[in-house]
């Protein structure tokens, strides 16, 4: 199944879990991508000594998992893409929608 994940919060345990389900689908063998915007484009950096949210960003993109973040919310934090996480738009957003069998937002 295509799964599309998309993450709007900080909130530790609520992006720790959309990032823990991210990985599980991965490993169970679906195809996933997962788009960023608002405060989650800040998650690749969270750490947190219960919901270590960068650590499982990181296991999602060594199973080749897809992140997008939306270029205007990273631009409104002044911050940049990076090779995990790069700059996408809304129009990303909408084909990840198109493409995805069902779609799970956090």
């Amino acid at each position: 199944m295509k799964l599309g994940i998309i993450i709007e919060t900080k909130e530790y345990e609520k992006s720790w879990n959309a990032m823990r389900f991210a990985v599980t689908a991965k490993k169970t063998g679906h195809e996933v991508k997962v788009f960023l915007m608002g405060e989650a484009v800040e998650i690749e950096n969270m750490t947190h000594e219960t919901y270590d949210v960068a650590a499982q960003v990181q296991a999602f993109d060594e199973l080749d998992g897809e992140i997008l973040a939306c270029g205007t919310c990273l631009k409104s934090r002044n911050m940049e893409g990076s090779d995990v996480c790069p700059i996408s738009t809304m129009i990303d957003c909408v084909q990840m929608v198109e493409w995805a069998d069902k779609v799970v937002t956090f």
